[in-house]
């Protein structure tokens, strides 16, 4: 017999050998039902997971991410399985939970249109009523490739051929007459997956490579309630309706051309004047902290980025210009800044007086980003981040990492999108040690230190691991678009590694040299990820502050016109952006013009207006604010923008 800790630290008494799933089924029905995965010491398991020894045991459900994550996985096998029953040809490649759902990926003859999916959610229904039971096998990594070539699936034959070399057996999920290769964890029944609705369809290569196959990919959602799955659609109906893609086009932020490129919007007036006032507020912002502006190159010789490690860790993401397998120079356009900026410290002998020593940039980068992954202003090939690289001692660091917080945090709340976020620290994975810089030692050196600084600041976060830059651990500030899908928005960063690859050095009080410690951040990000955030988070109203155009002044009818422009002379003087409608439309007509364009202010000039010396004044979600005199609207105005106030 073992004993078993639960959840409130209850003790239980089973027999060695017991799975989580009947410790679920020994609680009583309900949960067994519910539960859709296991914790044992931490560590996510499988439900079928035989325990032998003391530990303890969480039973995760569908409200947990780890159990939605099973959930969503067993989903996707569903539609695979309705996949190969409607179209036996299809091959199978993957098909990962998301942080939205699942989606799969196909190897077809054609697409599937509108009617092949409702045809593969129909079958997928029969699949979940008929209540299969899932069950869990491994092979050897010989027997598992013959097997998978037996069955005709090539895809994950060469998944399984990158195992051979390791040793460990390879799992299996069956469920009915489908079987698929898979870590899972995964439901013990196809059954709780009561509502489930096909969402996209989509191409896309295999494993991100535009040089592979290119798949059919079904994007799906499920929940063990159909009510769950109602009020998700709703969700999905408002997404669309903010989501920066359709009104970021809709109001002329952006545009995007085919034979230019994906990944390489066009910014146009309205998009680009948010970004210049987002930069110009930054870069502020960033000289009164005491940040020195550098402008670098867009691009280097391939010897920078093999000194900064970014050509053996980090190649795969870049533009090179060259071929790299010949004795010709070869350049890349760069991924990031830092390189550059090390060679504005390098530029002279530097001592501990000199440190901290901060170099901020608005910085234009380039990154070979997959395909697949373009979406929008939030993933692109060319963007521009608020970029910066700091130098200092040891004893200087935690007090210049919470100054880059308390500097992240600021420009968040002021752009409103703070209360929208979440901490997460990346550390590096010990388990793919190619992926990264540096001894064990020198990361777990970091790490504890970063750990130490981040309990200091108070701040919650998650853990992700691998997810830590190849030289060093990062805080990532994360957030989510509309639909859910979760990016990063900022970062900060701890890098002992790199200065002591370019000579970096200061001289410290002991006259001895020593390599200073860099802190890598962003202060607002990438300004075209921001820029969607915002048209999603504001549905494109922006605040005054921020909005393209802030007044439109509307004449009622042409004889208006000399006094509208006056009106807009002594606005543009005071420093508004302002627009004058001089259409021979009725008045109504472009009101609901400049509502539709979600301009703050509107100003209506009639004869009342020229006789009393006044105008109209209309804002955009309080309606009519009645006759004021020009000073008095420019008051309130210039307050709204001066405390850049979000109503």
């Amino acid at each position: 017999m073992i004993n078993v800790e639960l959840k409130g630290g209850v003790i239980k008494e089973f027999e060695a050998g017991v799975t989580p799933a009947e410790i679920a089924k020994s609680i009583g029905a309900g949960l067994y039902k519910a539960v859709c995965c296991a914790k044992i010491d931490g560590v996510t398991v499988d439900l079928r997971t035989p325990i032998s020894k003391y530990c303890r045991v969480e039973l995760l459900t569908f409200d947990d991410p780890e159990g939605k994550h099973a959930f969503w996985h067993t989903a996707s096998h569903v539609l695979a399985q309705a996949v190969k029953r409607l179209y036996p040809n299809a091959k199978c490649a993957i098909g990962p939970a998301i942080e939205s759902g699942f989606y799969y990926d196909f190897d077809v003859e054609k697409p599937f249109s509108a009617d092949d999916l409702k045809k593969i959610k129909d079958e997928m229904k029969k699949i979940v009523k008929s209540g299969l039971e899932i069950s869990r096998f491994e092979l050897e990594p010989e027997k598992a490739v013959a097997l998978l070539e037996e069955m005709g699936e090539p895809y994950k034959v060469e998944l399984a051929k990158e195992h051979t070399d390791k040793g460990e057996n390879i799992s299996f999920y069956k469920q009915g007459e489908f079987t698929d290769l898979c870590a899972g964890p995964h439901l013990m029944s196809v059954a709780a997956v009561k509502a489930v609705e096909l969402t996209n369809c989509t191409g896309a290569y295999w494993r991100g490579d535009a040089n592979n196959a290119q798949l059919c990919r079904v994007y799906g959602i499920a929940f063990p309630k159909a009510s769950m799955l109602e009020e998700h659609l709703k969700m999905l109906e408002e997404a669309r309706k903010r989501d920066h893609n359709k009104i970021g086009r809709e109001l002329g932020f952006f545009t995007t051309v085919d034979y230019i490129g994906q990944g390489l919007p066009i910014l146009l007036p309205k998009g680009a004047r948010v970004i210049q006032l987002l930069q110009r507020f930054v870069e502020d912002e960033e000289q009164k902290r005491g940040w020195l502006l550098t402008k670098t190159p867009f691009m280097a010789k391939s010897d920078l980025y093999k000194i900064s490690g970014h050509w053996d860790h980090y190649q795969d993401g870049m533009f090179i210009l060259g071929d790299p397998d010949s004795d010709d120079e070869v350049y890349a356009l760069r991924p990031m800044t830092c390189p550059f900026q090390y060679q504005a410290y390098l530029n002279k002998q530097r001592s501990y007086r000199d440190l901290p020593l901060r170099y901020n940039e608005t910085s234009t980068l380039f990154r070979n980003e997959a395909s697949g992954e373009m979406h929008g202003l939030i993933r692109v090939r060319q963007f521009t981040i608020s970029e910066g690289h700091l130098m200092c001692t040891p004893e200087q660091l935690e007090d210049e990492f919470r100054q880059c917080v308390e500097l992240a945090a600021f420009m968040l709340k002021t752009v409103g999108l703070y209360e929208d976020v979440s901490y997460r620290f990346s550390q590096w994975d010990p388990n793919d040690r190619e992926k990264y810089i540096g001894t064990e030692e020198e990361w777990d050196n970091v790490q504890g230190m970063m750990s130490r600084i981040l309990d200091h600041l108070g701040i919650e976060y998650k853990i992700g691991i691998g997810e830590a830059a190849f030289y060093g651990p990062k805080l990532d500030i994360q957030i989510k678009n509309v639909y859910g899908k979760e990016d990063t928005l900022i970062t900060i960063q701890i890098d002992p590694m790199i200065a002591e690859k370019f000579g970096m050095e200061y001289t410290d009080r002991d006259g001895v040299k020593k390599n200073p410690f860099i802190i890598h951040r962003t202060s607002i990000g990438c300004y075209e990820r921001t820029l969607a955030l915002l048209i999603e988070k504001y549905a494109g109203a922006f605040p005054m502050w921020l909005a393209p155009t802030q007044v439109k002044v509307l004449a009622v009818a042409d004889r208006h016109l000399d006094y509208a422009y006056d009106i807009k002379k002594e606005l543009d003087n005071a420093g508004l952006r302002v627009e004058v409608d001089s259409r021979s439309e009725k008045i109504g007509y472009k009101i609901r013009e400049a509502q539709l364009e979600k301009v703050p202010y509107m100003i209506i000039v009639g004869d009342k207006d020229i006789e009393a010396g006044t105008i109209s004044v209309r804002h955009r979600k309080d309606g009519d604010l009645g006759a004021m005199k020009l000073d008095e609207f420019l008051a309130l105005a210039l307050e709204e923008i001066d405390t850049k106030a979000i109503k």
